[in-house]
């Protein structure tokens, strides 16, 4: 290489130096005071741990319990911790590779101002078109089947506080609510929904976990799982999914002022995390045992009063946040698609999203399976899209010598070395191919099948009481 390592650090650093200059500079020189930018303008560190742990944890709150009962408690909370860890390492992964495609493309004087970078770019600038292709191809899927699963979950949720309409109908009502997503500009733009939202999660997880212990064990509570495969790596990728959402990394880590300090957000944001999956999970799996298996939602069995309304009101604006964070990266490439992603006029790239609403919105109709919907989600897309495809390409892009020596960012200092880094990234890609797509495949779809053979497609009520609305229950 003619320039050597010390120069390409500096012409880094001031590269990286320039674009947090030009980030300011889009925001308009706000005061750090001015209202708007309290609430509207968000960019810093704060801003993105909110934004990850927020985006974690949203309805698997309420499907983490039926995966206990699949797997048994002590397999759930294993679980847990392993692909919380490995999802956090995968998170980092992918922030190397951001830092350093931005570094290299600046060096080519390649400006971002009004451009969101997002992880397909990334892939393409590093690996070339297959890899922008196949990034492209997982990460849309998963962001529309990630907010079909919001759709279904706060039609799920409201029926619980009013079953005088069915969930179909609810399905309806919150898809026109969820549409109005389109007029969030970008990430920037969630400082005070990301707060709310990990506010509002906080608050249910702890509901779940107090009112179970209160409840108390049902008469006659069994604790059988796990009993038949098929649930048993069901309910792992369910997990699996619980711990995957890498789609909107990017997406985040381009909000930041400075994206280089991302590194340990998400694994910082996973801990907290646990503090609010393993107490409720393991407390609702503990009072309600074997009726999970057919509650894919925890909200199903604990009783109606006040405390359990008001976690299902927020768990629904919540969900509302959630949808905004799968749907604006699908609304990016759209808008990219069209030409219109630097348009400056709101309203008009408002209008030019819409059309991404309307497929979510139909598929969350067709298939209401809540639980179901998770886990075959996470071993068919999380798996490539959280797991395998960062750590191929995290060894891809320093396979030469040269690509490690002139790297943008330091090895960790837990693992200083590249070998180690192959060993994990490789241990990674055989576990979650094997395990997650190959068994938690093969369950998830078995699974799915078979509420859809049970319930047909366009449920009208999926998994309601007898007295309910709709259809008989099954």
């Amino acid at each position: 290489m003619a320039t050597s390592k010390q120069g390409e650090g500096g012409m880094n650093n001031q590269s990286m130096n320039e674009s947090i200059e030009r980030d300011e500079e889009e925001k308009g020189n706000q005061s750090p005071l001015s209202f708007k930018s309290l609430l509207w303008h968000g960019g810093s560190v704060y801003d993105a741990w909110f934004s990850c742990a927020s985006n974690q944890v949203a309805q698997v709150l309420l499907t983490l319990p039926y995966s206990f009962s699949q797997l048994g408690m002590l397999s759930g909370i294993i679980f847990q911790v392993f692909y919380g860890i490995i999802g956090s390492w995968t998170a980092y992964l992918i922030s190397i590779l951001y830092v350093e495609y931005r570094s290299r493309k600046e060096k080519e004087n390649v400006s971002f101002k009004n451009h969101v970078i997002q992880w397909f770019e990334v892939l393409d600038g590093l690996l070339g078109p297959y890899w922008k292709a196949v990034g492209l191809a997982f990460n849309c899927t998963f962001l529309l089947f990630g907010s079909v699963i919001q759709l279904i979950a706060c039609a799920s949720n409201i029926y619980y506080i009013n079953d005088k309409l069915d969930k179909r109908t609810w399905t309806y009502i919150f898809g026109a609510c969820c549409a109005t997503t389109v007029f969030i500009p970008s990430f920037h733009n969630y400082r005070i929904w990301s707060f709310l939202g990990l506010g509002m999660t906080t608050y249910t997880a702890w509901y779940l976990t107090i009112a179970s212990l209160l409840h108390g064990q049902v008469e006659g509570v069994q604790h059988s799982g796990p009993t038949k495969m098929v649930l048993y790596f069901t309910g792992a990728t369910n997990i699996l999914y619980t711990f995957g959402g890498h789609a909107v990394t990017v997406e985040i880590m381009d909000a930041m002022w400075k994206p280089r300090k991302f590194k340990l957000i998400y694994l910082i944001a996973t801990l907290y995390v646990f503090t609010l999956t393993i107490p409720s999970a393991t407390a609702v799996y503990w009072a309600f045992g074997d009726q999970l298996l057919t509650h894919s939602n925890a909200f199903s069995l604990l009783p109606t009063n006040g405390w359990r309304t008001t976690a299902v009101v927020l768990m629904l604006i919540h969900q509302f946040i959630t949808f905004g964070f799968a749907s604006t990266p699908l609304y990016f490439v759209w808008e990219k698609v069209i030409g219109m992603h630097e348009t400056k006029s709101m309203c008009l790239r408002a209008l030019a999203r819409l059309p991404v609403v309307i497929p979510i919105w139909f598929l969350a109709i067709i298939f209401p399976f809540f639980g179901p919907i998770n886990s075959a989600v996470g071993a068919l897309l999380v798996s490539f899209t959280v797991y395998i495809i960062p750590s191929l390409a995290h060894m891809l892009t320093f396979r030469s010598a040269s690509a490690r020596q002139n790297a943008v960012e330091k090895l960790p200092i837990f693992l200083p070395s590249w070998a180690a880094m192959y060993v994990v990234n490789s241990f990674i890609v055989i576990w979650v191919l094997v395990i997650g797509f190959g068994f938690g495949g093969w369950a998830s779809m078995a699974n799915f099948i078979k509420q859809v053979d049970t319930f047909g497609l366009f449920a009208k009520c999926y998994q309601c009481p007898p007295q309910g609305p709709a259809i008989p229950h099954h």
